[in-house]
């Protein structure tokens, strides 16, 4: 598989992974701390300012990569299975 094959297979897993976060926070069955949760990790992304500034080299950059996913991973544990089988079925039928 090229490098090409693989960037386009990953970008597409992350462009569906972003529609099923959408769909599950528009549930209405969500509760509330996850909705929180990925609220947090998009908010933290999207600041202009980090924890640790970017311009120390290494760790300036690592909390970005450390807490963002670890938001998501979080707010996923939380979220009932049923919601986001409901909502990955809703993203197959197009």
């Amino acid at each position: 598989m090229s490098f090409i094959e693989r960037f386009r297979n990953t970008a597409g897993e992350l462009k569906k992974r972003l529609r099923l976060y959408r769909l599950v926070l528009r549930h209405p069955r969500t509760p509330l701390l996850p909705k929180l949760l990925l609220g947090l990790a998009v908010a933290y992304t999207l600041m202009p300012f980090d924890l640790i500034p970017d311009f120390i080299p290494v760790l300036g950059h690592l909390d970005d990569l450390v807490i963002v996913p670890l938001l998501v991973i979080a707010a996923l544990k939380l979220i009932p299975g049923e919601i986001i089988e409901e909502c990955e079925r809703r993203i197959e039928e197009g």
